[in-house]
């Protein structure tokens, strides 16, 4: 079986000196179980919880779809195989779904509160992630209906207003427009006078970063006569959250980013139930002499 050398690090954070408890007290045999969910929403991380089920020696079939809304009390996965396997890979693999839903589930809510105000505007994600877990922070963002906007550093252009103090708006579209023809350039501006010089200077997304909402109309407005609606994205990010969300809603915004999809989770609620079968009780017989 193919597993990511990643998932396989996560585990052996885990199990580096083995699994003490386990291998003390519970004897080795067959036995089955399966992972209940214990929240309402967005199921996600079923895909990477299989693969280590899988590389620790047991069988994991998925019963609900990454991607998919979940009740409480739903079976997402059913596993059978050696009761050490089944142990050893329990706690990883319910990390990994209960982060990810986490991250699902906010996306997918969130996502549907912007759709109802807008249905051309989309959340986006940010690079505030868990580090080495970024891969699948991003993935639940997608499997949440969101946009996971840049994986690392390579993916796009984006400067930022540290770039900004060394050199210029016009110099620095230009600059990057010449590294690379294949890469987006989008530029972060704070007033209305810096988002017209970005447009003018041919950048391909602006990024309003921490604008008050009326300040982002009037910058829209600004630029609505000349840019808006000739392939410039308008993305809006800093200080936003799930309570103040409608008030950045606004017509000519194409995309909210939002740093709370992934810096700030909530949990969600999986739990793995291992099936009577692998309880034993030792009887002991009393016998008077």
């Amino acid at each position: 079986m193919t597993i990511s050398p990643k998932l396989i690090a996560y585990l052996e954070e885990d199990i580096a000196g083995g699994d003490i408890t386990t291998s003390a007290i519970v004897p080795k045999g067959k036995t089955s179980a399966v992972i209940v969910s214990k929240d309402d929403g967005i199921i996600a991380g079923l895909s990477e919880a299989k693969d280590i089920f899988n590389y620790c020696g047991a069988d994991a079939e998925i019963k609900k779809a990454d991607g998919s809304r979940v009740a409480k009390g739903d079976i997402v996965m059913e596993i059978s195989g050696d009761s050490h396997a089944v142990l050893m890979a329990e706690r990883t693999a319910l990390n990994i779904i209960g982060r990810m839903s986490g991250i699902a589930t906010k996306t997918a809510r969130i996502s549907a509160k912007i759709k109802r105000i807008n249905p051309n505007c989309n959340v986006a994600g940010t690079r505030k992630t868990s580090p080495g877990f970024r891969e699948y922070d991003k993935k639940a963002i997608f499997l949440g209906g969101g946009d996971p906007h840049r994986y690392n550093l390579s993916d796009a252009f984006l400067i930022k207003d540290n770039h900004l103090e060394l050199c210029t708006i016009a110099d620095a579209v230009a600059k990057a427009k010449a590294y690379s023809v294949y890469k987006l350039v989008e530029i972060e501006v704070e007033n209305t006078a810096d988002a017209l010089a970005a447009a003018a200077a041919g950048a391909d997304i602006i990024m309003f970063d921490n604008m008050t909402p009326d300040m982002i109309k009037r910058t829209i407005a600004a630029l609505s006569e000349k840019y808006i609606g000739k392939g410039i994205t308008i993305e809006v990010s800093g200080g936003i959250r799930e309570e103040n969300l409608g008030d950045y809603v606004i017509p000519g915004v194409d995309r909210i980013s939002m740093g709370e999809l992934t810096h700030s989770v909530k949990n969600f609620d999986v739990s793995l139930d291992v099936k009577p079968a692998l309880k034993t009780v030792n009887i002991v017989k009393t016998v008077k002499i």
